[in-house]
């Protein structure tokens, strides 16, 4: 399994040296930087490329979800892990809206940290089991105000495997290439997935999947 080039961005202390042990520990990561504020964060990932970089929500000069934002944005090729002491469905939102790849509790991290490398290095999603509750809670609850059942059933088999591809962060190309079809239709499935579930862009595609636990 590849070792993951990781940064590792926290004001406290004690947490983020914590957080380089465990890592370290895992033999699944390699620590290339430490960072005790968002503008510091940014100028790591500039300079060293880091696969993964772990970022706590709180910090000076540039929160972590708009530091977040930024990474995804300018090092497509990096993916972001927030690290937080909140569990609130705002949080999570703006989280995954800054294009997160994972969201981990501060106090369940220890024994999230493993499983969150092992997913990161597929290409997956991964978020502490109380986040995954919330988007839970959240979407049952979305779906009961709208008077709707479940319409994941509606997906033809080859809609289901594009729908987890693209959850998953691969692009239609990718998606095209692991499916031995052409980018057009892998598009055109998409399109069709986008109406069926009434989803209007990819990050309410992620959530939608998150939600339904078919990414984790």
């Amino acid at each position: 399994m590849k070792v993951l080039r990781t940064v590792v961005a926290d004001d406290h202390d004690v947490v983020r040296k914590g957080l380089v042990f465990l890592l370290s520990r895992s033999g699944r990561a390699e620590v290339v930087g430490e960072a005790k504020d968002g503008r510091d964060v940014l100028k790591l990932v500039a300079e060293r490329s880091p696969d993964l970089v772990i970022v706590d929500i709180a910090m000076p000069h540039l929160n972590g979800i708009d530091a977040a934002a930024q990474i995804t944005r300018h090092s497509p090729g990096t993916a972001v892990i927030v690290l937080s002491m909140f569990s609130d469905e705002d949080y999570i939102l703006r989280a995954l809206k800054a294009g997160v790849k994972g969201y981990l509790l501060k106090d369940t991290v220890e024994g999230d940290i493993l499983p969150a490398l092992d997913a990161i290095s597929k290409g997956r999603h991964f978020f502490s089991a109380a986040i995954g509750e919330v988007l839970l809670e959240d979407y049952m609850r979305q779906l009961k105000q709208k008077g709707l059942s479940d319409s994941y059933q509606l997906l033809t088999d080859r809609e289901k495997e594009v729908f987890q591809l693209l959850a998953e962060g691969k692009t239609n190309k990718e998606a095209a290439g692991i499916l031995n079809l052409s980018p057009l239709t892998v598009d055109t499935h998409r399109s069709n997935i986008m109406e069926k579930l009434n989803l209007h862009s990819t990050v309410e595609l992620v959530l939608y999947a998150v939600r339904k636990k078919i990414v984790f």
